[in-house]
């Protein structure tokens, strides 16, 4: 099983227990900045982060 490739805004690799897809917080989902890919979210627009709980 290979995993996911992680951008550099990811807390862990798409699917991990724990946690959740979330807009980008640098491009606020658009995937760009300044003219170019996002380089927190590798142009996505999405990253993914742990889920606080309780």
């Amino acid at each position: 099983m290979t995993a996911e490739p992680m951008a550099p805004g990811d807390d862990a690799p798409a699917g991990t227990p724990g946690t959740g897809e979330d807009i980008c917080p640098d491009c606020r989902g658009t995937g760009r900045l300044n003219g170019q890919p996002c380089p927190n979210c590798d142009g996505t627009g999405k990253i993914i982060e742990g889920v606080g709980g309780g």
